[in-house]
Order: C-alpha cells, then structure tokens, then sequence
C-alpha cells in the first residue's frame, strides 16, 4: 500500500495538516480498500499546534519508508527548519520519495534547496517573500498547484484539495480521485486532474462559508439555463452584491464557476457513460456542442474525445 507521510513541525497549521491526512484516509479503490495507509510524524515528542498540542504517533524515521511526503505550513513560515528535517527530506529525495507541500509548507521544502532552478507555489500572501528568500525558485503566485513530477507545491486553503486529489489521480485514475472528491464536496469548479492557471483576488477573511450554499445549488442545478439574475434570486442579493462576495470569496464570478460545474459534470459523463457528445453537452448544461467543445478545452486543456480516450473507466 502506498504510504504517505504528513510532517508536523512546530507551530504547524491545524488545516493544512488535516486536510491531507482526510484525503489520504477517504480514498478508496474499487471494492473499498484504501488507496492509502497515512502516518503523521514529527521530530520530537510534542509539537506546537497553536491552540493544541500534538503528540505524533511517527518519528522522522517514517520519512525514509514514506512513497510520499506532505509538508503541511506553519505559523512563521520564515523561521528556521530544523537541521535533521532537512536532512530527511533531502536523503528521501534521494530515494525517489515524492514530496508535495501544503500552503506556506513550501518555505520547508524550499529550505533543503530541492525547489532550486524550479517552478513553485504558495499561498498568494507569501509569494513575495518565497521569492525573497529564494531567489532561485521561479514561484509562480497565479496557480492553485504545481507539479514538477517529483516535488509538487499548491497554494493555500482549498488548493490543498486540488493537490491532494491531483495526486490521487496521478496514482489510481480519475474514478478514484473523483470519488474522494465526491465524499470531500470539493467544489466543482476547481479540477484537481488538470495543471490550473486560474488568477485569484485575495480572498475574503471569513472564507467562504456565507456562499456554500448557493454554490451546492449551483452545482445541483448547472444543467439549467441559469442568469446572474437567477443565481442572485437564489441568494437573496443583489446582482452587484453577489458579484462582489463571490469575487472575494472564490476568486471569480459566478458564471465562470458555473462553467468549470458544468464542465466537471461533462468530465464524469465522459469518465463513466458511452454517451455522444451531442448529448453530453445537453446534459451538462450547454447550449450547443460547439459551445461545450470550446469551453471544455478552454478549461481542460483538451479535447472532449480526447479526455474521454484517456480517463473513460473500462
């Protein structure tokens, strides 16, 4: 079983620590075995968790057996690492072990020099300083994640979704990465089986929980014909008014997230029915086939044929 280790360092920031063992942990293969077997470990007996403390079950010698290492962030994502984790992390480097950080974890992973003379990303509020700091990293501040193969960094939040279920995919196919997201609800519009290129505003600071439940209806109701007039009726606001709280909590508009909907429910009727496109297309909420051609590579990257040869369960 592929195992993945998730390292607790001081001052390690509750979410991006539990996001991925949750992940990890739901993710099924078909006949309901897990896909997974997660350890949490830590360099020492107790670790700063801010309101809590930690007590891991794992050392860092469960980093030398890990086939993946998660590097969630921390409080001060500047401050030292200590010089037995980098020393870890660069010798199961070495090994082959894949290596993917949450957040702010990007910082611990750029501190073993691993990220040098590559691609990388993190949350958008320490993307300046990232790039301060390490000069040699090309940090990219307008991605959800990044995947270099063998080390991989995502941006903050529900980017750590994204990662963890790319990841899945990159492992156990579409079918199982899009179950685990499924039982996650992560947001539709966010695929997490393609490189993204998506811009965001900052977010806003209370998240976006006022929100979660138009987007449920949303994703429930893509196939309608549904108006920026329909969407804000539905939310009680006005036009402007959810415009602007959706800008600041999703960091796009409402129709664009209905179009990544509306093209992940095309992605699951490629993935698992023989069905033409014409009427994929229908199903999905667009109105013409041309029109689902052309924003489904505009999102995806590629064709609909294209997507269905390479992801379509046997």
């Amino acid at each position: 079983m592929h195992t993945v280790a998730v390292l607790a360092l001081d001052g390690v920031i509750p979410a991006d620590l539990s996001i991925p063992v949750q992940v990890f942990e739901l993710a099924r293969l078909p006949g309901g075995r897990p896909a997974y077997e997660v350890r949490v470990c830590a360099p020492g007996p107790q670790i700063d968790a801010g309101s809590f403390a930690l007590r891991a079950p794992y050392g860092l010698d469960a980093l030398a057996d890990a086939d993946t290492i998660v590097l969630p962030g921390t409080a001060d994502p500047a401050g030292p690492v200590p010089e037995q984790v980098i020393d870890a992390l660069c010798k199961a480097a070495a090994d082959g072990t894949r290596i993917a950080s949450i957040c702010v974890g990007a910082f611990v992973l750029a501190a073993t020099g691993l990220l040098d003379g590559l691609r990388a990303t993190t949350h958008w509020q320490g993307t300046a300083l990232l790039a301060s700091l390490h000069p040699a990293i090309e940090v990219d501040p307008d991605v959800l994640y990044v995947d270099n193969g063998q080390l991989l960094t995502s941006a903050g939040a529900a980017a750590a979704f994204d990662l963890c279920l790319h990841m899945i995919r990159r492992d156990h196919g579409s079918a199982v990465a899009a179950d685990t997201g499924r039982v996650c609800v992560m947001p539709l519009e966010r695929d997490g089986g393609q490189a993204q290129f998506i811009v965001h505003e900052p977010p806003a600071a209370d998240g976006g929980a006022t929100l979660e439940p138009l987007l449920r209806w949303m994703a429930a109701n893509a196939a309608r014909d549904l108006t920026l007039a329909d969407l804000a009726a539905q939310a009680r606001l006005s036009p402007r008014t959810l415009s602007r709280r959706f800008r600041e909590q999703t960091g796009t508009t409402p129709l664009q997230w209905l179009h990544h909907a509306r093209v992940r429910r095309a992605q699951h009727l490629l993935e698992t029915t023989g069905h033409p496109v014409e009427r994929i297309a229908r199903e999905a909420g667009f109105g013409s086939p041309t029109a689902f051609r052309e924003r489904f590579r505009q999102i995806v990257g590629t064709s609909p044929q294209a997507y269905r040869r390479a992801f379509q369960l046997s």
